[in-house]
C-alpha cells in the first residue's frame, strides 16, 4: 500500500475535531492562509522575472487580505504595512478570530535573493459579529490561538502551532499541497549557535556585551566552549534554523530609540514566533520577562527579542538581573582586542 502523506487540510480537520464546539471556522481560516502563502510563495520564486521584487511585501499584503476577508472566519486583520486595521467589508460576513501578519520579512533583500517569509498570528475577536476595533488587537502573546510562518526559500515550509507542540509542513508542488515533513519540532536545550547583528554592539546594554563577549572568548573564556555566530537578517530564516537545529538568537533592547523600524513588531513578529519557540520547549524573553506576556500598547509596537534554547536565554537573562546598568564593567567586542587600542 502507498504511504499516505498527512496534507495540512487533514492536519487541521483532525485537530478541530478534538474539539466538542468545533464549527470549522478555524480549519477553514488556515486553508485560506495556507492558500494565500502558495501564491506569495509563486511570487516570490519568480520575482526577478516579474521585475519588481521591492514591490513584493505589497503584493503580499495585497494576496493575504484578499484570500482571507472574504470566507466570514474574521472580524479583522492588521498588517505590519498598514497602520490602521482591515475590516471585514461588506457584504462579507464577519467571524470570531482575528488575523495578525506581516506579509513579507526579509522583503528588503529579495534582490539578493535571500530567504524571505511571511509570519501569522490568529487571535479571537472580544467582540464576535461586532464591528472590529485596534483595542481588539492589543492581547498578550498567551492569548494567540495560532500562529506560524512560511518560509520562501529552496523549499516553501509552514511550520505552526495550535497550542500543542510545533509541526513544519512542505508544499509539495507536484500536488499542490502542503505536506506534514516536520513533526513534534524541538528545540534543544543547549547550543553553540548564536545568532546577533555585530554591528550594533556600540549600542549593546552590559548583559548582552557580556554574553557575546563570553561566547567569542570560547575555549579560552569562562564558558570553556566554542560558539559559532549567525545572522542572516530575517526573522522567519532564524527561527526555522533554531527550531530544527537550536541556537539562540539577539535582538535585545539597547541605547537606541525603543521605536527603530528595524525592530520586531511585538503583535505580528516577536509575538508570533515567541508562541512557536515555547511550544517547541524553547525560551522567548525580551531580556528582562517572558515575552508572551507583554501586553501592547499600540497596534504597531516593537519589542527587544531574545529567543531558542532554554539554557541560553536563561542565562541572558540572569545576566540582566545581575547586571547593575550602564556604568558596568566594559565587555565589548573590541575591549581587549581593539583595532585603535595598544
Amino acid at each position: 500500500m502507498p504511504e499516505v502523506h498527512k496534507t495540512l487540510t487533514r492536519y487541521t480537520i483532525e485537530q478541530e475535531h478534538r474539539h466538542l464546539d468545533s464549527t470549522g471556522d478555524f480549519s477553514g481560516l488556515l486553508n485560506a492562509i495556507s492558500t494565500a502563502v502558495k501564491i506569495i510563495a509563486n511570487r516570490v520564486h519568480k520575482g526577478t522575472l516579474l521585475g519588481a521584487p521591492k514591490n513584493l511585501d505589497v503584493i503580499g499584503d495585497h494576496v493575504m487580505i484578499g484570500e482571507t476577508e472574504w470566507a466570514g472566519h474574521l472580524a479583522a486583520m492588521a498588517s505590519a504595512r498598514s497602520a490602521a486595521i482591515h475590516r471585514v467589508p461588506e457584504p462579507y460576513r464577519r467571524g470570531k478570530y482575528l488575523l495578525v501578519f506581516d506579509p513579507l520579512d526579509g522583503s528588503g533583500d529579495i534582490d539578493v535573493n535571500t530567504s524571505a517569509g511571511t509570519i501569522f498570528s490568529i487571535l479571537r475577536s472580544p467582540r464576535p459579529g461586532a464591528p472590529a476595533c485596534t483595542a481588539d488587537f492589543l492581547q498578550p502573546g498567551t492569548e494567540q490561538v495560532c500562529a506560524g510562518f512560511a518560509l520562501y526559500g529552496p523549499a516553501t515550509m509552514l511550520v505552526l502551532t495550535t497550542g500543542d507542540g510545533v509541526d513544519g509542513f512542505t508544499l509539495d508542488r507536484d500536488i499542490g499541497a502542503f505536506v506534514l515533513t516536520h513533526p513534534r519540532m524541538r528545540i534543544p536545550g543547549t547550543t553553540d549557535e548564536f545568532a546577533i547583528n555585530a554591528s550594533h554592539e556600540r549600542f549593546w546594554e552590559p548583559p548582552v556585551q557580556r554574553y557575546v563577549a563570553e561566547c567569542l572568548a570560547g575555549r579560552s573564556g569562562s564558558r570553556a566552549h566554542d560558539f559559532t555566530m549567525r545572522w542572516v537578517a530575517c526573522l522567519v530564516a532564524e527561527t526555522f534554523r533554531i527550531l530544527t537545529r537550536g541556537g539562540v538568537f539577539l535582538d535585545p533592547d539597547d541605547r537606541r530609540d525603543a521605536g527603530r523600524p528595524d525592530r520586531p513588531h511585538l503583535l505580528s513578529a516577536a509575538g508570533p514566533v515567541a508562541f512557536l519557540v515555547e511550544q517547541a520547549g524553547g525560551l522567548a524573553s525580551t531580556g528582562r520577562g517572558r515575552l508572551m506576556d507583554r501586553v501592547p500598547g499600540s497596534l504597531h509596537e516593537r519589542a527587544p527579542l531574545i529567543f531558542g534554547s532554554r539554557d541560553e536565554v536563561a542565562r541572558i537573562e540572569r545576566y540582566h538581573r545581575e547586571s547593575s546598568g550602564p556604568a558596568d564593567e566594559d565587555f565589548s567586542l573590541f575591549h581587549t582586542r581593539s583595532l585603535f587600542r595598544t
